[in-house]
């Protein structure tokens, strides 16, 4: 999937999470996050939209891993987990949106042609029954969906304010 895409699950991701626990604490740092989030697993891409971010990290992760391995698995969820409880014990809002955007991430990227190595160190391949190819005009109906689910729970959110 594209960077546009992946921002749009992750936020839509962090959407079904604030609804899902109690998001009555929940700050513009939990949907912030939730952005970085969807995007860090592609670190291990140098033309992503992290990647050219930060292109030496991209550039090490990518050459030790590869693309779609190592941070496309449930190894690298824990890794993260244990990192953040480490360094950020107390930062819920970063925590929840973080694994909010990485997990959406990593769904989405089930759905593609190449799916992801999710039992990395291990090199089977997971797939979704129903995948699309990267940049096709399937992935655009994925994107416009996402977009349109996050302009009608963001209607149903301030209803419930008013």
């Amino acid at each position: 999937m594209n960077g546009k895409t992946h921002l749009m699950g992750g936020l839509a991701a962090c959407a079904v999470v604030e609804t899902v626990v109690d998001g009555s604490d929940l700050s513009p740092l939990f949907y912030l996050s939730g952005m970085v989030g969807a995007f860090l697993p592609d670190i291990c891409h140098v033309h992503s939209t992290i990647g050219r971010r930060l292109p030496l990290l991209s550039r090490i992760v990518s050459f030790l891993f590869g693309h779609r391995t190592f941070t496309h698995s449930i190894l690298f969820l824990a890794v993260v987990y244990g990192l953040l409880h480490v360094f950020l014990p107390d930062a819920r809002n970063v925590q929840l949106g973080l694994f909010a955007g990485m997990i959406s991430h990593i769904i989405l990227d089930m759905a593609t042609v190449r799916g992801v190595k999710l039992f990395f160190p291990f090199s089977l391949r997971v797939r979704l029954p129903l995948f699309i190819r990267t940049g096709g005009k399937f992935e655009g109906i994925v994107q416009f969906a996402l977009v349109i689910w996050l302009v009608i729970w963001s209607y149903q959110f301030v209803q419930t304010w008013m």
